[in-house]
């Protein structure tokens, strides 16, 4: 390893260690490390990671309660508005259809289930609506973390999920403050901060996490996880762009596993409290080297996203018990096979048996 780059990660390990804020130039400096340096930049990000979470995987499982029909304009949702991606459509599940998809991913071994619904933002009734199958998930499983994911809350939305039973709410902040507009015009950066504000002021566990892949620049990237520092959420989902035909971004390809790796260990380096969860497009993207992001990260999304297919979990475990790490409270089994994205067709919203 040059001195340099062993300067760099020793000095940004240590900084991580003691809780210091990284500067925006070494974040940046790990973002242009080279093939070759690879390896030893995820063993120094790998190092940060097991000082906090150890060996531990945190397997969490996505429950999309009403797909599409959206009426926000964000350029790399397959819900958009104006869409045309061949995804589910359905509004809200019935309650029943709601827990059976949440029970599918806790007996696969989620300890967190995340209920995410479509739109700008939820009605009084809607959250009427969620809390009540937050109170069921909560009371059949009361070891499971419910997470609630329903855009932009209105004063006094987040106290009633919490006063349900909610453990934690997601609002991602997606990209940088400067390349917002470039993104989404239906609602600003600004919203996506106040709700995430709203929902550690309701004293909820925040989620907040960004994608990558959607045209951003190695600052915009650094500027994003900067910001999320900032703001101190307990969980950062790391999505990577799935390119839906239908979608604006549609085709776009700017990803290398490599590089994915490197988005994630200066996400580590800068968040190094945060339960960074590998999300969305990790399939598509990390490809093999999924096993090795589990060494930066310590949490993955399990089996299916909210509109794409992802590995089947049984293939997720084995992964994470080839890669010599742990899930929580699981036993791991093991095989696996070749992962295929396409757009979901089973679980929540038909009549088709969920992969987990």
């Amino acid at each position: 390893m040059p001195h340099d780059l062993a300067r760099l990660l020793d000095d940004l390990v240590s900084a991580a260690t003691h809780d210091e804020v990284p500067s925006a130039d070494r974040l940046l400096a790990v973002l242009g490390t080279g093939d070759d340096e690879l390896l030893d930049v995820v063993a120094a990000a790998a190092r940060v990671r097991r000082r906090r979470f150890g060996r531990r995987v945190k397997l969490a499982y996505l429950v999309n309660l009403k797909s599409g029909l959206c009426p926000e304009d964000c350029t790399y949702c397959s819900q958009r508005l104006g869409s045309s991606a061949e995804i589910l459509r359905y509004t809200w599940l019935q309650a029943p259809e709601a827990l059976d998809a949440a029970r599918a991913g806790i007996d696969a071994g989620a300890s967190r289930v995340c209920l995410v619904a479509s739109g700008r933002g939820p009605t009084e009734r809607d959250v009427t609506r969620v809390c009540g199958v937050v109170a069921r998930i909560t009371a059949e499983h009361p070891g499971v973390e419910v997470c609630a994911c329903l855009g932009l809350l209105s004063a006094g939305q987040a106290e009633r999920l919490r006063d349900a039973g909610a453990h934690a709410y997601n609002h991602n902040l997606n990209a940088s403050e400067d390349a917002y507009p470039d993104i989404c015009t239906t609602h600003d950066y600004a919203d996506r901060v106040a709700t995430v504000r709203r929902v550690q002021d309701a004293g909820l566990s925040a989620c907040s996490g960004l994608i990558a892949g959607a045209g951003e620049s190695p600052e915009q990237v650094v500027d994003v996880l900067l910001a999320l520092r900032t703001l101190d959420p307990d969980s950062v989902p790391v999505n990577f762009l799935v390119p839906f035909d239908g979608t604006p971004l549609a085709g776009r390809s700017d990803l290398t596993p490599q590089h994915c790796l490197r988005i994630l260990a200066a996400a580590r380096f800068a968040l190094p409290r945060a339960e960074l969860r590998l999300a969305a497009g990790r399939e598509i993207h990390l490809r093999t080297l999924q096993p090795l992001a589990l060494h930066v990260a310590s949490s993955l999304f399990l089996g299916d996203y909210l509109t794409a297919e992802g590995q089947d979990a049984a293939d997720d475990l084995a992964m994470i018990a080839d890669a010599g790490l742990e899930v929580e409270e699981v036993t791991p089994p093991t095989g696996a096979r070749t992962a295929h994205v396409v757009p979901r067709r089973r679980g929540a919203g038909t009549e088709v048996a969920p992969n987990a």
